[in-house]
């Protein structure tokens, strides 16, 4: 029962599958002729919209056909008026070509033509070179047999000539003009220190280390001299000068290196015979009395120098060592007296070159400040002064002037070399100094010896106190030309090489001398 329950069971649902798929295909046939219906209006309704959209793309397109080939129609005719400029500028072009070309193939043909003309002449000039150059070598082999010697070396030869004969016309000419200036600035250069010299007084070297102390009697002396020579210690302790009492009649020597030192003795001596009180105790007070007389007089000699020379505003301290240059000497010149002379001389040289008299004279006055020191120094003279100057507030010029007149430090100003000049005019003239005769000597030796250092020179005297320099050369050594070359390298080298007052002369001398003895 089971089984036949299930087949029949199978069969109806296989009946009921059956049946449905009838009735499901029944309505997607009805389904499928209802879309096709749709479909068709549908595809009708695309196609009359289609054919209307057609139609107006169509009138859009020949629309903007006709839009397009109006433009196209302005910009051909814009075109065409370009080409047609551009056409009238190339024919206008051609015909000012075709007018240049016609001028330029006028002148390449004279170009040519001329070309044509230079090479001829060209031809010509070549071979005319060639038979001058021939002509040439021709010569020199016929000089050269003639003088026996090659080109080059007559080359040579004339070159070494011209050399020779150039350098001794330079020299000459050197010379000449050398000579010319020093002719015009030593005229010049005499007249002012001529005019300088015989506006100033001068005085001649007295000045030494001794003093001689004049006594009424010998009976003096001993009372000078004090028991045992108490006295004469004494007044040697409180001074600092050697006293010798000799032989001498009616006159002590004091002997010091230090000229103040030796007044302050001498004063007190004096002052001692005269009162007639000759003791110990005696002598120091009177020692210190005239030291503080003579420390007075110095400020008062100082500010008398810089009133009578219109020197103002001077450092009190620059007074007083004005003041001291009074007892101050140098090769037997009195300081004071020398200083006051280069101030008078540098004030007249600056008046006469137009430039600061006053600082000129108050340079000159200063420039041997460092010669007294209060203490021992071991700096030159004028660079000690030169400091001096400047710690007291004195002008850059002055202080330049002071430094640089012995070449210590450059010359920064026209001052300088007046100072200079000044200082060896006022010590270099006759009688101002003695100079001792070892330096003298050695100075004259110095200068031959200069002499003897060049070539050629046989002797070598120096003279007029180391003035003027004679130089004897030999003759086959050196030429007349050479000769004046030689004084002019001699000059040269003691300018450059020495220090000397005032000017050196190099005279050279050249003899020639042909001796025959008849038989």
């Amino acid at each position: 029962m089971d089984i036949i329950t299930i087949i029949i069971g199978i069969v109806g649902i296989a009946a009921g599958f059956a049946i449905a798929k009838i009735i499901e295909k029944s309505n997607i046939s009805n389904l499928i002729k209802n879309a096709k219906k749709e479909a068709a209006s549908i595809l009708k309704d695309a196609n009359l919209e289609a054919e209307n959209i057609k139609k107006d793309k169509i009138l859009q397109a020949k629309e903007r056909f006709i839009e397009l080939k109006s433009e196209h129609e302005q910009v051909i005719l814009a075109r065409d008026k370009k080409v047609a400029e551009v056409e009238k500028r190339v024919r206008d072009k051609e015909s000012q070509v075709s007018n240049e070309l016609s001028k330029a193939k006028k002148i390449n043909e004279d170009f040519e033509a001329k070309t044509a003309e230079y090479n001829n002449k060209i031809e010509l000039l070549d071979k005319k070179q060639a038979e001058v150059d021939k002509l040439h070598k021709s010569q020199l082999q016929q000089l050269e047999v003639i003088s026996g010697l090659s080109a080059e070396e007559a080359k040579e030869q004339l070159v070494e000539g011209l050399k020779a004969e150039a350098k001794t016309k330079a020299m000459s000419h050197i010379q000449e003009t050398i000579e010319e200036a020093k002719l015009t600035a030593q005229q010049e250069a005499k007249k002012i220190i001529i005019n300088t010299i015989q506006r100033v007084g001068t005085e001649e070297a007295v000045e030494n280390c001794v003093s001689v102390f004049n006594i009424e009697s010998d009976d003096v002396k001993g009372r000078i001299i004090g028991r045992e020579g108490r006295n004469i210690r004494a007044l040697e302790a409180a001074t600092g000068v050697e006293i010798i009492v000799d032989d001498t009649p009616e006159a002590i020597i004091l002997s010091c290196f230090d000229p103040v030192r030796r007044e302050i003795a001498r004063l007190s001596l004096h002052k001692l015979v005269t009162d007639g009180r000759i003791h110990p105790a005696r002598i120091e007070e009177v020692v210190a009395k005239t030291a503080k007389q003579i420390d007075d007089e110095i400020i008062e000699v100082g500010k008398r120098t810089v009133i009578d020379l219109g020197i103002h505003g001077l450092h009190p301290e620059l007074i007083k060592v004005v003041g001291r240059m009074k007892y101050r000497s140098s090769y037997g010149q009195n300081l004071l007296q020398h200083s006051r002379e280069v101030s008078k001389l540098c004030g007249i040289m600056a008046a006469e070159l137009g430039l600061n008299v006053k600082l000129a004279k108050r340079a000159g006055l200063l420039h041997d400040i460092g010669k007294v020191p209060d203490t021992e120094s071991d700096l030159p003279h004028a660079l000690l002064g030169m400091q001096w100057a400047e710690k007291y507030g004195e002008k850059e010029e002055v202080c330049n002037a002071i430094g640089a007149h012995h070449d210590e430090i450059e010359m920064k100003s026209l001052l300088s070399p007046i100072i200079q000049v000044c200082d060896a005019i006022s010590g270099a003239r006759p009688g101002a100094r003695r100079q001792v005769l070892d330096s003298y000597i050695q100075r004259l030796k110095d200068l031959e010896d200069v002499a003897y250092g060049f070539s050629g020179v046989k002797n070598a005297y120096a003279i007029q106190a180391g003035r003027e320099l004679r130089v004897i050369v030999e003759s086959e050594k050196v030429s007349d030309d050479n000769a004046a070359n030689l004084s002019f390298e001699i000059s040269q080298k003691i300018q450059t090489e020495m220090t000397y007052p005032g000017q050196v002369k190099v005279t050279v001398i050249r003899e020639t001398r042909a001796v025959n003895i008849a038989k």
